[in-house]
């Protein structure tokens, strides 16, 4: 079948920035309001071609998407966590697509009924798009705040419903981002709007509830468009931070939550490259922050004066210090390491440490929502190649742990499937982290279809997770594979600078590096080898292609 693709008509267009003026005959196809009609009619005939082209493999396609969505629970129910003398869950229901918001007192029973917040189903029965951004409930119980788009661009609307006769209140808040918080009161709430042109996050509001928008009131505006606003409440409950975050450099204002009227404080002033979070309990701010090296370090203070910061964990060359959380008697760190994410409980009291441990040679694991802070219990997720996710609860005090939840998945079997964590040589001679998954039985060495996925931008790391629409591949004899190439974060903020600017090569070259030694190893056939990326991911695909097609 010859089908030719569609053809974008060039329109010279002049930018000049810099004093240097260059050309884009393609600027026309920028249509930040999604309207013009030629913009539009291109996009359908790109839309067609796609159609016609893959229209060969259209039974292959019926058939994988059938085998994906038999893997998925038609009813599924999301393990409860408790907050403010509240449980919360979330319940799919068979033959709906969105979920339903449910809670319930903690003095009752759990198989007694629940109360329904929101069904997202009958929000969403009357439009074409529907996304729910986040809901709030206030500290009283009593309202909840709610982001939803109705138009997928990330424009959403904020409506505030009474809990206790389940109407809504009049007033939207038009053009926010999912960034908002409770002020202790339960009537003040803090939000933050959108840029009507960019779609940045710039401005913090103060809205009281039932009162008209107009009366809303300007907390903070962001003048810089390299930052990003958002807001959220410390663990104390005392405070209502202001988070401004751009590429490199952050900073943090301050809002006492008791207050209607709060004015925002500097926490600490912004300068190039200092990158901190900063969080409240027990009378002090813990602070992870980057001033004494690379891959942050976490700090307790009384005070906001940086110079009088206790160190609480310093800077280590070889592991990044990703997150923590504090507990009554615990402090609960996420690290990286040698590519791998792990967890460690440190006791407040004794400082004694204990590692968290896992047996997969290559996985994930994260901190899970614990929004209640005074109790032993931390509630951890997990995940690996072989393993789907996972929720784990620990009681830190006595070290037993159950499983709270893990994600059913429909004829699969662990032991049919084997994962591998790698080392590959770079050609500079710098050691390049590889994890791949494959079907013990479908596996044939020098012989089997390989995809490697590569990324290696923005500092973000490509974990070792578990995918169940993977299996499709899997099962059909596929080896998948992850190099962790620079300009990841697997290794830490240096194998980040390594991968970026003058050094974005390397990336490259990791990723063509890692393609190589597979191949030599026996993981694929040289024949059948392919690639894959998304977004920024795409520069390791073409430029793969370019330097060896």
């Amino acid at each position: 079948m010859n089908v030719m693709p569609p053809k974008a008509k060039k329109i010279p267009h002049a930018m000049t920035l810099h004093g240097d003026t260059r050309i884009d005959n393609y600027y026309w196809l920028r249509d930040d309001d999604r309207a013009d009609p030629d913009v539009l009619e291109y996009l359908q005939q790109e839309n067609e071609y796609g159609k016609k082209i893959m229209e060969s493999q259209r039974a292959l396609q019926d058939q994988l998407l059938k085998e994906m969505i038999a893997r998925v629970p038609p009813h599924d129910v999301s393990a409860p966590y408790v907050k403010n003398g509240f449980r919360y869950r979330q319940v799919y229901e068979k033959g709906n697509e969105y979920a339903i918001y449910q809670r319930q007192s903690v003095v009752r029973e759990e198989w007694e009924s629940w109360e329904v917040l929101l069904d997202a189903n009958q929000r969403a029965a009357h439009s074409e798009f529907y996304t729910m951004g986040g809901l709030a409930i206030a500290p009283d119980n009593t309202v909840m705040a709610l982001a939803e788009d109705y138009l997928s661009r990330r424009q959403f609307g904020l409506r505030l419903r009474n809990l206790t006769t389940g109407n809504w209140y009049p007033e939207l808040l038009e053009n926010v981002s999912t960034s908002f918080v409770w002020a202790n009161d339960s009537v003040t709430l803090y939000y933050v709007r959108k840029h009507p042109k960019t779609l940045l996050p710039y401005q913090v509001w103060r809205h009281t509830l039932g009162h008209p928008i107009g009366d809303d009131q300007l907390v903070y505006e962001e003048k810089d468009e390299t930052f990003y606003v958002s807001v959220h409440k410390t663990t104390s409950q005392h405070f209502v931070i202001i988070h401004l975050a751009s590429a490199t450099t952050s900073e943090a204002l301050l809002l006492d939550a008791e207050l209607a009227d709060a004015e925002p404080r500097l926490f600490s002033p912004r300068r190039k490259d200092h990158e901190y979070t900063v969080d409240h309990y027990q009378h002090g701010f813990y602070i992870r922050s980057n001033k004494d090296g690379k891959n942050f370090g976490l700090y307790r203070s009384a005070v906001r004066d940086e110079k009088q910061w206790e160190t609480l964990i310093a800077p280590r060359e070889q592991v990044m210090l990703e997150d923590f959380t504090l507990f009554r008697n615990w402090l609960v760190v996420e690290e990286r390491q040698q590519g791998l994410t792990s967890l460690r409980q440190i006791n407040r009291h004794t400082h004694e440490s204990t590692g968290i441990a896992f047996d997969d040679p290559a996985y994930v694991t994260w901190l899970g929502y614990n929004p209640e802070p005074e109790t032993s219990h931390l509630r951890y997720g997990y995940s690996s190649m072989t393993t789907p996710d996972t929720l784990f609860e620990l009681d830190m005090d006595s070290g037993e742990r159950k499983v709270i939840k893990q994600t059913h998945v429909a004829g699969f079997e662990a032991s049919n499937y084997r994962s591998e964590h790698l080392w590959v040589t770079a050609r500079d001679g710098v050691q390049v982290p590889v994890s791949l998954v494959y079907h013990r039985k479908h596996f044939r060495r020098g012989k089997s279809p390989l995809l490697v996925y590569g990324y290696g931008s923005y500092g973000s790391s490509m974990d070792a997770d578990f995918s169940s629409s993977r299996l499709s591949l899997l099962d059909r004899g596929f080896v998948y594979a992850i190099a962790h190439v620079r300009g990841g974060g697997e290794l830490g903020q240096q194998w980040y600078e390594d991968g970026k600017y003058l050094k974005k090569m390397n990336t490259f070259n990791d990723y063509l590096d890692v393609c190589d030694e597979l191949l030599k190893q026996g993981y694929g056939d040289p024949k059948l080898l392919f690639a894959m990326g998304g977004e920024r991911r795409r520069h390791a695909d073409g430029h793969g292609n370019q330097y060896a097609p």
